[in-house]
Order: C-alpha cells, then structure tokens, then sequence
C-alpha cells in the first residue's frame, strides 16, 4: 500500500485513500441477523450493519440508550496516539479492541506514513449505522464520524482533504418508514462539520427505466443506449420526478409523481435532486412540521465528490447500476428487466452521460462560498478498476475464484479500450472525405477492427454493417447510419395501395426454396478479452431442413457472445428473409424509405423491411420480412477467456548457415538464420553491432526453424546421383515430410547437414520421411551435395551433426558487403524482450559470404599429347540459373571467366597458374622447369572477383 502511494504521488497523481469496510461471513454462519433473518447473510452490504435489532423489528434499540452503548462499541476507544510508527511499520499499543477507529486510525497513519496528499474518507455507506437513533433521537453514528474525522485531522493536518463517502440512499437524509413524516437531516451535522472537506456520495441512481419492445414508457428514446437518455435521467426520471411505490407498480410502470404538498419542497423526497439539496438550507420535519430553524448545513458550502460511480457491464445496467453478479453473495442480482446478457455499451454509456452531464458549466453551478463548482468533476471516482492484470484477471480462475463476475461487472480493465461503433463509423467516413455524416444513432463498442488494404470507405464499413446490423439512408443531403429493425412500422392498408403502371394493384407475397437457405453458419473473429486468436462462431438452424453451411470472416475483435450472437442473428435474418414482398405505393408515403419496417393490416405482427424502392411517379417497393427480435442478441453466455499459460522466455537456439544460392534470388553474400525455442516465444530478435554495446535491430524471424541432431552416421555420398542405401536418423521437435522424387527435383526438402558452424555445410534433399519414435524421424532417399556442396559430402558426416530444414523458416541477416569476413556480435532472444534481456543468446560470428563462392568446376580430364605435352581440360559451372537447358551453355555468374590452377608434387607447390579458358597444356618445357617427375597432382577452382577462388577439382597422374 505505501509503495503504491508513493509511486502514484511521483506520477503527479493525488490518491484518495478509501478504508472498505468488507463482510466476510459465508452462508451457514449461524449469526444472529438484526433484520429478522434465521441467520445473517452471506457476504453482505456494509449497508446493513445496525443495532442488535434493526429499526422497524420489535425489540428494536433504535431511539434507545442501547443504541448508543452499541454504537460506541462498535467504534471503540483508540485514539491518535495508540499507534507508533517504526520504520514504515505501523504498531497498536491502545485498548485490546478490534474497533472500527482502530481501523481508520491506522490506515490514517499509513496513508500519512505514504506521504498521502490527496484525500481520506472515514467510512462508506455506512448507512444502518447513521440512521440508528440512540436516546432523545440522536444520532450516535454520526456523532461518532464526527471525532474520527476530527482525530484523522490530527494525523494528517490540514492539507489533506477529509470527507465521507455516503451512500446514494444515505446522504441527503432520512425519512423514518414508520409513518410519523418525519424529515430528518442526519447527516448534517456531519456535512457542516469544519473537519469535513466535501461531501462524498458514492452515485449509483438508475439513469434509465427500461424494458424490452416498443410498448414502455420510455420507449420513444429508441434505445437505452442513447446518451441524451441517460443524461435526461440524471435530474430526472425516476427519484427525481417520480416513483414507484409497490413492485407491481414498477412492474406495470405506474408512476406516482414526487411532490411536497406541504411545502412546496419536492426536492427533500427527491434523492436525485443534489442541486436543491447542495444550494438550498435544511429544514428538519418531525411529525411532519416543518422546523422553521434550518439544520447546521450552509447551502453551497462545500463541494460534492462523487467517491463512487458506476454500472455493470450488463444489459439493462443503467435501470439499477448498483446491481452486481456474484453469486457467493447475498446482495447478488440483476437490474430490474435484465437478461442478464453482457452488455459493455452500457456501461460505457453510463460514465459518458455522467462525465458528460456534470462536466457541463450550465448545469453544475458554481459555489458562492469557496468558488468552485457544485459537483467537482476533478473528484469522480469509477468503480473499479482491478489492480490484477488484465486479461490473467479473469481468465486465471485456478488463481482469482471471482472471474466468472468480470463479464457482467463493473470492471473497466479490458473494456476502456473499445471505441464507440458511432466514433469509428464516422472516422471511416471522415476519412473518405465525407463530411456531412449522422452517426448519433449507432450503439455498440468496437473493440478491435483490422483495416488489411487500401480500399474504399464502403468496403471498410461492410464487415461493421453486417456485424452490428445497421444501415445508412440519404436524407436531406447528410448521410444518416441507424439501427436495423428498431423503429415501429408503418402499416400499409389496401386503401394505401397505388394502381402500378401495368394495372396491378395490391401486394405480391414471394417465399424462396428452404435448400436456397443456410441451415449452419460459421463466423471466424479475433477473439477479445485473451490471447487475440482467431476463434469461430456457430449458429444452427433449429429446423434441420438444410445441411448447407456457411462460412464468413469478420476482421472485428468480438467477445464470444458478440460472435454468437451475430451468426444467430445472420442465421434467423436469411431463414426469416426468404420471405418477400413487393407492392406500389402512392408518391405521398414519403414516410416508407430504403431501411423503413412496413406491415400489413391484415398481419401487423409479420414487419418487413423495405430493402429497395423506385421512385417514377408512384413508389415501387421491394422488402424482405424481418423479425427485430433477432437484432437483440439473447443471453448466450460468456465463454471463460483461455489464455496461452505464461512461460518465461529462455534462451533460444540460434544456428548461423553461410549458404550456397538455394533459390537464386538470395542476398548473395548474407548468411542464414535459423531459430528454434520451446516454447517458441511468437517471434525473434535478431539485434547485431561491430562491438558488443550500440546494437541495432537487424531482423525479427517470424516462425521456428526444424532444427535437429542426427542420431546416426551420415556415410560419404556422391553428387547427382540417388543415394538409396544407409539411412539417417534425426531427432528433432516437429514434423518432416515424404515427398516424391519428381517433388524433390523441382525442390521439396532439402535441408543442411553439418557441424554447426556457420559455414561447413553440406545441402541435400530426401523423400522419405518416417517417424520410427517419439521425435525420432529415419529419412531416405538422397540427392546429396547440392548447391555445390559437393565437398563437404566426400567425408560423409558423425552421429550428432546439426540438421536444419531449409523450409522458409530460416531467414537470411541483413549483412552489408564490406562487413564479410568482419566479426561482428550478434543478440538474438525473444522479440517483446529488450536485447540485454537474460534470455538473449549473444554470438560473435563473421561470414564470407558463400553465395558469392564459385563452384567447383567438373569433368577435370587429362590427355597426353605426342610430344609429352599434358593438355588438361574442365566444365565451368555456374552458380546462377545453372537448370536451364535452352541456352547453349549455363551463364557465367562471374564479371570474367578465370580458374585458378594449382600443380603439387607430395603436398609441395610446384606451380600455380591463372587462366581464363577452361583447359591448359603443361608442356615438356615447364615440365622440365619444375622439375615433374613421379606422382604429381592439379587443381582447378574458378575464381570470383568478389570471393576468389572457390573448392577445387582435382586429378593426379603420373609423368
């Protein structure tokens, strides 16, 4: 806790500390339950924490001295100075008692020991203990907080700000529900206290009264999501104009207006109204007569902090935002109406139209007494954000057992990043050049949304279309986006019918073949909340009529429910829409547009949708039935997110090739990279610098290489021929794969063999591959030495020799040609890792570049001449395009054609000779000169002006 203080003080931040009264006991406790029950709940409210027997029950101690002793039981005796700081520990030495001062005066310590600057509230809605009464109707509670906050001023001093978080319920007063109208400001003296610096509510009043169709009350807004709604129920709605006295008046939306038909004062009943509340004095009512001398209170005195505020994440949050799921507790339970359906929106539509409304100067007056305004919007606080990570919170159940909550609560982590559909559709738009947009009826989050390729704005808008079902119609010059299928439908009478231009009049009902139609749909989607995988969505059609499937891509990042919810809904539409309808009408029915829900009065429950229309003369309709109960995704649930488990990085298996031209379209000079980890790390790192320290990054290898070690002898082999004799054993993590000899030739599997330098490789290729063991594969079938490997397949190669397939996944190093042949040092380890990370391999290597290297050339002959002059002769090969066979010979692949010629008697150099044809006649008189006699042998390599002379052929002979 202090390292979290002081960290966010250093961030410039001021923190409210906020001591959470927390219920722990579980059901079975067997603990007597002041409110009446056989036992308390379990993992109750704070809220109710009261008397031994609550107000209302008979025996109750409300209004009685009993009352008092238990209230200061409750709080306890220890004072300021029962605490000693040592170090930053904090002791108690005051009365054995755990007291609630006890807990506040620690953490007061604390958050002074933090160096707290912000703020400290001494409680939160502690409502059951500030409405009890003790004797002669006081408030013992109250008067409690009261020394607390004036004792937490002793600690902290005066620059720290002091409040107390009321509840919503609790702070503007309470209204006895004995029926004596009683008006009591208990609070008050709390308010007015000089120790207390704001008054504190944790908000959480219903900004919506919704239900589902289009037959409620507030059914004319269009949707609960619509911002302006929400704001017209912050002082509005219900708490503040109205409310419902009984369930079954919520329930058949009976609304009782709110009124003070006393005094005029509507405002005292009206829990919504903090405007009246803040800027008006208190009257206390006993009996319910009005007191004429005002409470303590002085209107407009101090700021109003909003020490809570917030909604879950579920349909319908709005209607009860105090609500919540957790099924452990006893307060658990959904907002009136709910589906229980996840719904993020909501909530993100509740913190704008709060943030929004009171960030507004016009309704947030400002205070004559301190200057500032009545709601200080600086002071909002948002429940909650987890201190847990996000996604390993929720998806680590085995760890954190309230995960199942995050879906349909009130965390924010994982939710803030998502932008409204309304935002994205109108940058789209923007982006395009379109100006003149309406995007204001389009509700829904995006959470993530790929845009692959330069393509037109109607192409970007498509997979938003057909995932959150809306459409877009041209009004008056301005593009308007709404919602499918969510407005009432015009009903067409037979009267309302136009005569079409052939003489037909009335309407032509069409319904397509059921095989036309999809009976499964799959959707695949980026999966959100976890590791971002692709994941795939499936509807089935209840009917079972048709086995034919569809598949479809959306580049939207899309929770499980949102993904099924949109097959299902793509499923119903195409079921429902082979239903179709086309009829004419006259130019009057301006109020039937593209988009527009028609019926029929002889059906008004069957709503099609009027898909096109030509206006000539009269209107020519063409609509599609539809049923809006498909655009309201049902309560599929939400699947577990399932993250990849975390692995430590580890340190890699880097294997450096300098490699011959495979394809022929390489960097000739740069050198091979492959990798191999387990578990590969997603990507690699390759980081290089001419000394170790000023690395750059070099290149980032994408996918892990099929690195293995023989685990038997590899015995010499021969070039161009088929090697079907020993076969080799290699252990590795993967799979390798046959292939034909045909495939072979035209390239498949060829891989490296060689003792794991950068540059002793022999390239060859096989065509059997078979697993014998567990990560044991016996390959087959070789064609060895390619590429002009030749050399290093003569000796043949030992038992636990480095095999690398040359697949793609080895990539080739950025490598510039003055650095061949220059050490250089290399970091390679994982990509989201810095390059000193523990996990990076470090690696000193220099490459001359063997792409470059000429071949070996080939059929080396000798023939004697009469005379005794030797003629030697020999076939260029070439690197570069060498398979062709139109051409009358293989291109050169050199700047100039030269060979260079090397004569040795029993190791010792007799000659060397550069020529630039391929033969050369050792006549008697340089036979004579070097002395050739007996055993003798010659060399040929062809030389590169770039990389010199390449392997050798060799012939020996006698003279």
């Amino acid at each position: 806790m202090i390292e979290a203080i002081r960290h966010l003080n250093d961030a410039g931040l001021r923190v409210m500390f906020y001591p959470f009264v927390l219920m722990t006991q579980q059901a079975g406790n067997g603990l007597s339950d002041p409110w009446g029950a056989a036992e308390q709940p379990a993992l109750p409210w704070r809220g109710r924490i009261t008397g031994s027997v609550a107000p209302g029950r008979d025996g109750t101690v409300d209004g009685t001295s009993a009352a008092d002793a238990e209230v200061a039981a409750f709080f306890g005796a220890a004072a300021p100075g029962d605490f000693v700081t040592t170090g930053e520990r904090i002791d108690y030495v005051g009365p054995a008692e755990w007291s609630y001062r006890r807990f506040v005066l620690h953490y007061a310590h604390l958050f002074k020991l933090a160096g707290g600057q912000g703020a400290f509230c001494i409680g939160s809605e502690l409502r059951g203990l500030t409405q009890l009464r003790g004797a002669g109707g006081t408030f013992p509670a109250v008067a409690a907080l009261r020394a607390l906050a004036a004792d937490v001023r002793q600690i902290l001093g005066p620059d720290v700000r002091i409040g107390y978080a009321a509840d919503w319920s609790e702070y503007f007063g309470y209204r006895p529900p004995d029926g004596s109208g009683d008006v009591l400001f208990n609070l008050d003296p709390l308010w007015a206290d000089a120790e207390i610096d704001f008054i504190g509510i944790d908000n959480y009043m219903p900004l919506s009264d919704w239900r589902e169709g289009f037959e409620h009350l507030d059914a004319g807004w269009g949707s609960i999501h619509d911002l302006e709604y929400l704001k017209s129920n912050i002082e509005g709605g219900e708490g503040y104009d109205w409310y419902y006295a009984t369930e079954d008046a919520r329930q058949r939306q009976v609304r009782t207006p709110i009124r003070d038909e006393a005094y005029g004062e509507d405002w005292v009943f009206r829990y919504k109204d903090i405007r009246n509340w803040w800027q008006n004095p208190h009257h206390e009512r006993i009996g319910g007569v009005r007191s004429p001398s005002p409470t303590a209170w002085v209107p407009g005195s101090k700021p109003i902090w909003f020490t809570e505020i917030g909604c879950p994440a579920v349909d319908k949050g709005t209607n009860a935002p105090n609500r919540f799921l957790d099924l452990r507790s006893s307060e658990s339970g959904l907002p009136p109406f709910s589906t229980g359906r996840r719904d993020d929106l909501i909530q993100a539509q509740y913190l704008r139209a709060v943030m929004d409304y009171w960030s507004d100067a016009a309704v947030n007056p400002v205070s004559a007494v301190y200057g500032g305004p009545m709601v200080d919007t600086s002071r909002i606080f948002v429940w909650a954000w987890d201190a847990r990570p996000h996604p390993a919170f929720p998806a680590l159940s085995d760890t954190w057992s309230d995960g199942q909550n995050y879906y349909r609560g009130h965390w924010l982590n994982g939710r803030t990043g998502a932008v409204p559909l309304s935002a994205t559709v109108a940058e789209i738009c923007r982006q395009a050049g379109v100006q003149a947009v309406d995007t204001s009826g389009l509700h829904g989050l995006v959470r993530g949304y790929r845009i692959e390729r330069a393509e037109s704005a109607r192409a970007s808008l498509q997979p938003l279309v057909l995932a959150y079902g809306f459409e877009a119609v041209e009004r008056d010059g301005t593009l308007v986006f709404k919602p499918r299928d969510r407005t009432a439908a015009v009903v067409v009478t037979p009267d309302g019918l136009a005569v079409d231009t052939d003489g037909t009049a009335g309407v032509t009902r069409t319904r397509a073949a059921s095989a036309e139609t999809t009976g499964r749909l799959r959707v695949s989607h980026v999966e959100a909340d976890g590791d971002y995988r692709t994941r795939v969505a499936e509807a089935l059609s209840v009917t079972g009529d048709t086995e034919a499937v569809s598949e479809s891509e959306l580049p939207l990042a899309l929770t499980d429910s949102e993904a099924r919810a949109v097959a299902e809904r793509w499923l119903a539409d195409a079921r429902i829409a082979r239903d179709t309808v086309t009829l004419a009408l006259p130019p009057s029915a301006t109020e039937v547009e593209p988009g527009a829900l028609i019926a029929f009065d002889d059906a008004p429950e069957r709503l099609y949708r009027v898909e096109r229309m030509e206006d000539a003369g009269l209107r020519r309709v063409e609509a599609s039935r539809v049923e809006p109960a498909t655009i309201e995704p049902r309560d599929s649930g939400e699947d577990a997110i399932v993250m990849r488990p975390f692995a430590p990085p580890v340190p890699v298996l880097p294997v450096f090739l300098d490699l011959p031209l495979i394809i022929g379209d390489e960097v000739p000079h740069a050198p091979h990279l492959a990798v191999a980890a387990r578990p590969w790390p997603g990507s690699v790192a390759v980081w290089d610098s001419a000394t170790d320290a000023d690395y750059k990054a070099n290149v980032r290898v994408g996918q892990p290489a099929r690195i293995g070690i023989t685990g038997s002898v590899m015995p010499p082999g021969r070039p161009g021929v088929w090697q079907r004799g020993p076969r080799l054993l290699v252990r590795l993590n993967g799979t390798l794969s046959a292939a034909d000899e045909a495939a072979v030739l035209a390239g498949a599997n060829i891989a490296a063999i060689g003792d794991g330098s950068p540059e002793n490789w022999e390239l060859f290729q096989f065509t059997g591959a078979t697993l014998v063991a567990d990560g044991l594969w016996e390959l087959s079938g070789f064609l060895r030495g390619q590429a002009g490997t030749e050399g290093a397949a003569a000796d043949g190669w030992p038992k636990g020799s480095t095999f690398v397939l040359l697949d793609g996944a080895p990539v080739q190093i950025a490598l510039a040609p003055t650095a061949r042949g220059l050490q250089r040092h290399y970091r390679i380890g994982p990509a989201n890792r810095g390059y000193d990370d523990p996990s990076f391999v470090h690696r000193v290597e220099a490459f001359r570049g063997i792409g470059l290297r000429p071949y070996a050339p080939c059929h080396l002959r000798l023939s004697r001449l009469p005379g005794g002059d030797l003629a030697f002769s020999w076939i260029r090969r070439t690197r570069i395009d060498g398979d062709g066979w139109d051409a009358p010979d293989v291109p050169l692949g050199e700047e100039t054609e030269a060979y260079q010629l090397r004569l040795e008697r029993d190791g010792t150099l007799l000659r060397e000779v550069i020529v630039t044809t391929p033969n050369w006649t050792y006549d008697t008189g340089l036979q004579l000169a070097d002395g050739a006699a007996g055993a003798m042998s010659l060399s040929v390599a062809q030389i590169s002006a770039r990389f010199g002379p390449g392997p050798a052929t060799r012939i020996s002979f006698d003279v």
